[in-house]
Formats: C-alpha cells, structure tokens, sequence
C-alpha cells in the first residue's frame, strides 16, 4: 500500500514537471449505478488530466497523464479511490491505484440468514461454523477493505486508420493485478464486501476484460460487448474441491445513449459463469446455506452460465 502511494506521489511530481505550456485541465463526472439486484452506487471522480510526452503525430498528439480521485456512497458501503494513469502512446495507457472501503449489514423484513427477508452485507467475515453452513461475523464499521492494483490497457479504433464519423469499430482490452484485503480476517478467512458472494481472501487476484464495439454519432452512440474475468492468484488448502481455481467470467451486452454532450446512460445486460456442485444446489429452496469452503465441484460439469442482472448507469459531466 505505501509502495503504491509512493508511486502515485512520484507520477503527480514528475508529471507536473514535464507538463507542457497548454498545462493541467480538470473535469468531474457524477455516477449513478442502479440494477435488477437489490443495489445501487451514487459516485463522484474528478479528474485532473497533464499533458506530457506529447508528440506532433496522431499516435502522441493525445499524450497525457492522469489523476482520478473518486468518493462512492451505497445504502452499505462507502468508498474512497485514487487512480493514476499514464497514456505514453494512443493504443496504451497503463494505470496503478488504490482503494479503501467501509460497510455495514442491512437487514430488511427482520431477516437473518435462515429468514425469509433480506440480508445485505456491506462488510463482514464469512465464516464457516460447526455444521458447515455460513455464519456473518462482523458489524458496522467493525473492518476496511483495501485494495491496491497495477494494470495496462490496449485500445485500438478503426477510425484511426480509415477517418469517418461511422467508422469507429472499437476494440479494447485490459489486465491487472491487484491485492484487496479486509483488516478483520486472518489467513484463509473469507468475507463479503457489498453483498458479494462471500467468497473473497486476503491475497492477489488477476482481473481482465476484452471490449468490442461500435460507436456511432448518434443518440445511440455505442453498441458493445465486454467479457470480463478473475482468477483468484492465492494458495488456499483443498481450493480445488469447490472450484477456486476456476477463472470466474461475465458476458455483458451494453447499449449507450448520448442525451445531451454530458448526460449519458448507458444499459447493461449481464450474464456470469457459475459453479456446479454435487452436494449444493443454490436455486434449492430449501438451500442449507452450505459455506463454499464445504461444497464439492462436479468436475463432470463444473460451470453453467446463467443470467446476472441488468444494470443502468447514469452519468453527467461537469
């Protein structure tokens, strides 16, 4: 975490030396996420964009540095963030951030986790008790999560290359690493984080995603599909027993509109690979809230793919 800062503290210094004569600008963008799941996410970043390392030829014309630093709210969490990233050339831009979080459980209709309400957890510890089912252990404000990341992105337009209003077939793909961790749970203990699945552990992760689309100058300015992926990188005893080691994915088919020049939304239908088990059935309605650490993967058929949500995400420029 303090390696990161340092590296963050270094790029603002470096940057604002080299920063060129048409110097710093600054722009910020409110965010609104909503979804068919019980969520939501209000957001604020602000951006403070250098130019540097700028040449005179369409692949450095645009070269520039940035720093985004973010405030989330949701009805269990809240979030502060900071990212930095550099675009050295048009088709690269590599990035490096931080994050840290703070939840509380929100229960709704008198429920717990036999009831027939609504548990929502913003932080807790996912722990399995003696009959092996899960047990919430935390309370608000009990526990961080932090979060550290390094990553690089390739993107590349047709327009580029053949110039036109409707000749932006896009294509973009990004990779990082990170490490994320609760200040509560000690070695090989899980936990939640937004009403996630539980299934979180101190350590390292990858997380990639491949972009595809179709930007149009119109109200529908883009048609797109995005394949996203995590693969959890830490060491747990027996994770191939339920299916840990397995690359996690979701399928998304995204629809922007362009209201006005700063008001967008954008709509977005999601599908996600889930693990199939021999001795749990989630969709089970009388489901033993078995924890994860206790299923059996069915190596047979180990991954089905099932809907997730539609989101909408509203944002507006200033």
């Amino acid at each position: 975490m303090k390696k990161v800062t340092l590296f963050l503290i270094t790029l603002i210094i470096t940057v604002s030396l080299y920063a060129q004569e048409d110097g710093m600008t600054s722009s910020g963008e409110l965010v609104l996420q909503l979804s068919t799941l019980p969520e939501a996410k209000l957001g604020y970043t602000h951006t403070f964009r250098f130019p540097v390392l700028k040449g005179d030829n369409p692949l450095t014309e645009d070269n520039n540095f940035k720093l985004q630093l973010t405030a989330e709210a949701s009805p269990i969490s809240i979030n502060g963030l900071v990212k930095a990233v550099l675009t050295p050339i048009a088709f690269l831009e590599f990035s490096a951030g931080g994050r840290l979080g703070a939840g509380w459980p929100l229960n709704l209709f008198g429920s717990d986790i036999y009831g027939t309400g609504l548990n929502i957890q913003g932080i807790s510890l996912n722990a399995r008790n003696a009959g092996y089912s899960t047990e919430y252990k935390g309370s608000a404000f009990d526990a961080l999560l932090w979060k550290t990341w390094l990553g690089g992105t390739f993107q590349f337009d047709l327009a580029a290359l053949v110039p036109g209003d409707w000749n932006h077939v896009v294509f973009l793909s990004y990779h990082e690493i990170n490490y994320h961790a609760n200040t509560s749970a000690g070695a090989n203990e899980a936990w939640y984080f937004e009403n996630d699945d539980g299934e979180n552990l101190n350590g390292f992760n990858y997380y990639g995603n491949f972009v595809i689309g179709y930007q149009m100058p119109i109200f529908l300015s883009m048609v797109a599909i995005l394949a996203e992926m995590n693969q959890n990188l830490y060491d747990t005893p027996g994770r191939s027993l339920w299916g840990d080691d397995l690359t996690r994915w979701h399928l998304s088919g995204i629809l922007n509109f362009t209201i006005t020049e700063k008001f967008g939304i954008a709509l977005i239908t999601q599908f996600r690979t889930r693990r199939n088990f021999t001795n749990f059935d989630e969709h089970a309605e009388d489901k033993p809230h078995l924890h994860f650490q206790s299923r059996i993967l069915d190596t047979s058929n180990p991954l089905r793919l099932e809907f997730y949500r539609v989101a909408a995400i509203v944002s507006y420029k200033f």
